[in-house]
C-alpha cells in the first residue's frame, strides 16, 4: 500500500473486505510500506485482485517472517492487527438527495464495499441496532434546511426538499421538522454509546453537535419552521450533550450560509495550491486505533473545501483528538473521539478530491484518483471496525 507500487489503492480496501466476507484471515500491517494488508496466498484471491486491477506481491514463509519480526521491533512503529470480522455497513442519506453527491457513497461503490441506506424512518424504528457502522451524508440535524435559504428558495428543489421533509415530519409524529431531526440525532447518538462507529464528513459533523446541544431548543427562524426561535438561545445550548465540539457560538442570521463558528471556512485564505493539512502520527504498538485511522501512503493531504471544510480548534473538545491540521492557520481537518462504548470520527470538507465542490456539479470519477491519500482516510473508517478489539494504552 506505498506510493510507488500500489495501482489501485482504494480498490485494496475492497479486496481486504471482501476476503473478510470470505472468511479469509487478514493482517492490517500499520506503518509497513503504507499501511498494507497481509492476506492468504490462494488463487481466488490472486484472481480478485487481478480482476479489480489492485496490486500484490507474493511472499515466501521466510520473507513472510522477516516481515513480521521488523514490525514486532520495539525499535520500529509499526503493529500487526487481525481484522477478524466483517463490518455491517449502513449510510444515513435520503432518497431524493439533490443537489449533494456524497465522498462516502462514491468510494464505498468504487471499491465495491456493500452498504445499506437507510434514513429517519428507519433509525427511529431503531434499525440501527443491524449494523456496525453508520455514515452521515451532508445532512442538516439542525432543521435549518443547509442554511441553503439565502441562495436558494426560490430554486425548485429546495422547494420540493423542504417540502417532503415538512411532510416526512408530519408522518413520523413530529410538529416540526428540527424536532424528527433533533430525535434522530439522539437515536443516533445512542447508537454510539452502546457500541457503534459513526463516520461524517461535511455539514454532518457540526450540525449533528449543534442538533444535540440545542435539545428541546428551538433555534430555527420562521422561514424555517414557521414561528420564531426561542429567546436568547444561545444561553440554553448543553455542550455537555454534544460529542465533539464546545462553547460554539451559533449564526443567528438565516441568510448566511453557516451554522456557526466551530466552521473556519469563512476565515480561511489559502490558495489552493497551498491548501494540504498534515496527518497526526500515532505508536502503531500503544494507539492503534488512531494509526489505523490515518494509514497512507503519505502525510501531507490536499486540503478541500465544503460547507464545513475546518474545525475552529478552539471549541474542540479536550478528549478528542485532532488527527490532521492545517500548519497555515492552526484549522483542525479530522477528528476522532469516544461516545460510551462507541466510537466516531469527523471529517471536514465535501469531497476530497475535488477542492471546491459546489452546489450541482457532476460527482468526482474516482477511476482517475484511485491512489487518493484523501479518500484512503474514509477507507480506513470503513475497515477498522473489523479489528480485533484490543485495549488502548494511552
Amino acid at each position: 500500500m506505498d506510493e510507488s507500487t500500489q495501482k489501485n489503492h482504494l480498490k485494496a480496501y475492497g479486496i481486504t473486505y471482501w476476503c473478510l466476507s470470505k472468511n479469509y484471515k487478514v493482517n492490517w500491517l500499520l506503518n509497513y510500506r503504507g499501511g498494507s494488508f497481509l492476506l492468504p496466498d490462494v488463487s481466488e484471491i490472486r484472481k480478485e485482485c487481478q480482476i479489480r486491477g489492485v496490486s500484490f506481491e507474493i511472499l515466501s514463509d521466510a520473507e513472510q517472517d522477516l516481515i513480521r519480526k521488523e514490525i514486532a521491533s520495539p525499535s520500529q512503529n509499526m503493529e500487526t492487527v487481525v481484522l477478524e470480522r466483517v463490518p455491517k455497513i449502513a449510510v444515513y442519506t435520503p432518497k431524493g438527495k439533490q443537489p449533494w453527491d456524497d465522498a462516502v457513497t462514491l468510494v464505498l461503490t468504487y471499491a465495491e464495499i456493500p452498504f445499506t441506506t437507510i434514513y429517519d424512518e428507519e433509525i427511529l424504528n431503531d434499525q440501527l441496532l443491524l449494523y456496525d457502522w453508520l455514515h452521515l451524508h451532508h445532512e442538516d440535524f439542525t432543521g435549518q434546511y443547509g442554511k441553503f435559504y439565502a441562495a436558494y428558495k426560490n430554486v425548485p428543489w429546495y422547494i420540493e426538499q423542504k417540502k417532503a421533509a415538512e411532510v416526512l415530519a408530519h408522518k413520523l409524529n413530529f410538529e416540526k421538522v428540527s424536532q424528527q431531526k433533533g430525535a434522530v440525532a439522539k437515536k443516533i447518538k445512542n447508537f454510539v454509546i452502546g457500541g457503534g462507529f459513526m463516520f461524517a464528513m461535511c455539514s454532518a459533523t457540526d450540525s449533528f453537535d449543534i442538533a444535540l446541544a440545542a435539545d428541546g431548543v428551538d433555534i430555527c427562524g420562521p422561514m424555517f419552521d414557521g414561528d420564531d426561535s426561542d429567546p436568547n438561545y444561545q444561553a440554553k445550548m448543553n455542550y455537555a450533550n454534544s460529542f465533539a465540539f464546545k462553547d460554539f457560538i451559533l449564526e443567528r442570521r438565516p441568510d448566511k450560509y453557516e451554522f456557526s463558528d466551530i466552521d473556519m471556512t469563512d476565515l480561511r485564505k489559502i490558495p489552493m495550491e497551498k491548501d494540504y493539512f498534515t496527518l497526526m502520527e500515532y505508536s502503531a504498538k500503544w494507539d492503534p486505533i488512531p494509526s489505523m485511522l490515518c494509514q497512507n501512503h503519505t502525510q501531507i493531504i490536499k486540503g478541500f473545501m465544503g460547507q464545513t471544510t475546518a474545525y475552529n480548534p478552539a471549541v474542540v473538545k479536550s478528549n478528542v483528538l485532532v488527527m490532521g491540521s492545517c500548519a497555515l492557520n492552526g484549522e483542525a481537518r479530522y477528528l476522532h473521539g469516544e461516545k460510551g462504548k462507541g466510537m466516531f470520527t469527523f471529517y471536514g470538507g465535501h469531497d476530497p478530491e475535488d477542492f471546491q465542490h459546489r452546489v450541482g456539479d457532476t460527482p468526482t470519477v474516482l477511476d482517475l484518483h484511485a491512489n487518493s491519500p484523501g479518500y484512503r482516510l474514509i477507507l480506513n473508517n470503513v475497515l477498522f471496525p473489523a479489528a480485533r478489539k484490543k485495549k488502548q494504552k494511552t
